[in-house]
């Protein structure tokens, strides 16, 4: 009984017209996302047969954001979230269609791909506090929870449907089209944003200047209990563990002797247990108990990654992957939501651009370290040694977890 209740509350905000909308454009603008983020990081070891490489262009994604991330959170405060949203898909719109161009020329080599990803990661990253932030204003507080964990939902659903797309179109040697539908799949989303409203998220001047606003949100997330202890658990994991999904063409490839299937195979086994993750979450009607399911979802993310660094077949690989997925979702799932409900609407944006920050640049500078030190040590000693140092952090937040609950619970 309370399953389907839970699951009747998917239904019950998927209907909501401003909900529904933002999230049917948003879940095709992430598919044709997560279509172009496999090509090229297929492209790229094509190209070079390098982690290195590979993990040099998920730097290129990803590590934009900890430079445009504090300004970015300072305009969320200030602009219209719903415009700059739109203005973003433009642009998104045009790398993409500029990638797509330079395959089907011939003259998509490792450094134009490397520059057009780094420009995508700069709007990627500068959008991600705008994106995290009109959340609340789709929903009310009692719904928060659910639309958060169908975020999720959303986003792993990409991470299955377009790894398995692209996947399937790079066999079939049509790799410029996953870059030209990643282009179009950003209009879509365009549409969506035209005819979406918000509610309660009027932006009022501060009165102060952006250098000031962005410390206020700087010194916000550093300072808040609880939410600072988010904050370092984010980026240990996204330094040591999180580089794994950045380097499957690598695992596959070269730890599983695999192909480009293999690496979509495993991408979506990610992607299955992100979304069983979600729907789980989803389901819930209250935030307390997510301490719990934060801390234990990192414990178990570590086992189940221990025994993917050991595995030799990709058959063995595939399931521990799905469990990952669902752990690593979990986690990082409940992490946003536990922060949505603690920060104040009016520091929202700033303190959200920490946590984009942390969530999008902590992979960047792990999949940098990580990648190289695969080339020179192969896959699988860095992802042993860097789950070692994440799993010491989280035995230490057990230890201390009744504390650790009551910094994010109590004011709830």
């Amino acid at each position: 009984m309370p399953t389907r209740l839970g699951f009747e509350r998917i239904f019950q905000i998927l209907g909501q017209r401003n909900y529904g909308l933002f999230t049917l454009g948003n879940s095709i603008s992430l598919i044709g996302t997560w279509m172009q983020r496999i090509a090229s990081g297929w492209l790229a070891w094509t190209l070079t047969e390098s982690a290195g490489w590979v993990g040099a262009i998920a730097f290129a994604d990803l590590f934009p954001c900890m430079l445009i991330g504090p300004f970015a959170g300072a305009a969320a405060d200030r602009w219209d979230r719903l415009k700059v949203m739109r203005i973003g898909q433009y642009l998104g719109f045009a790398q993409a269609l500029l990638l797509a161009i330079l395959f089907f020329l011939d003259t998509l080599t490792i450094w134009p791909l490397f520059l057009i990803t780094l420009f995508n990661g700069f709007v990627t990253g500068g959008l991600q506090p705008f994106r995290l932030s009109i959340t609340p204003g789709l929903v009310t507080k009692d719904w928060l929870t659910a639309a958060i964990a169908i975020n999720s939902v959303t986003f792993n659903l990409a991470r299955f449907i377009g790894p398995a797309a692209a996947g399937l179109m790079i066999a079939l040697g049509g790799m410029g089209l996953t870059f030209a539908l990643n282009a179009f799949s950003f209009l879509a989303f365009v549409a969506a944003l035209s005819v979406v409203k918000l509610h309660g998220q009027t932006r009022t001047p501060s009165g102060k200047s952006f250098g000031t606003d962005i410390v206020i949100g700087l010194k916000t997330a550093v300072t808040m209990p609880g939410v600072n202890a988010i904050i370092l658990q984010l980026i240990v994991s996204g330094i040591c563990v999180r580089p794994v999904l950045e380097l499957l063409p690598g695992w596959a490839a070269q730890a599983f002797n695999g192909n480009s299937s293999d690496f979509a195979a495993l991408t979506s086994a990610f992607g299955i247990g992100a979304i069983i993750a979600g729907l789980m979450l989803a389901t819930r009607q209250s935030a307390r108990g997510l301490t719990g399911v934060l801390v234990w979802s990192n414990i178990a993310m570590c086992g189940a990654l221990l025994l993917f660094a050991l595995s030799t077949h990709v058959w063995m690989a595939l399931p521990l992957a799905m469990f990952t997925g669902m752990c690593m979702v979990g986690a990082a799932t409940t992490a946003q939501t536990l922060t949505q409900m603690l920060v104040p609407d009016e520091f929202r944006g700033r303190v959200l651009s920490v946590v984009g920050l942390v969530m999008r640049g902590s992979p960047a500078i792990g999949a940098l370290i990580v990648g190289i030190a695969s080339d020179r040590l192969g896959m699988r000693i860095p992802l042993i040694a860097g789950v070692s140092i994440h799993l010491a952090l989280m035995l230490f937040y057990v230890v201390g977890f009744s504390r650790f609950r009551s910094m994010l619970e109590d004011r709830l």
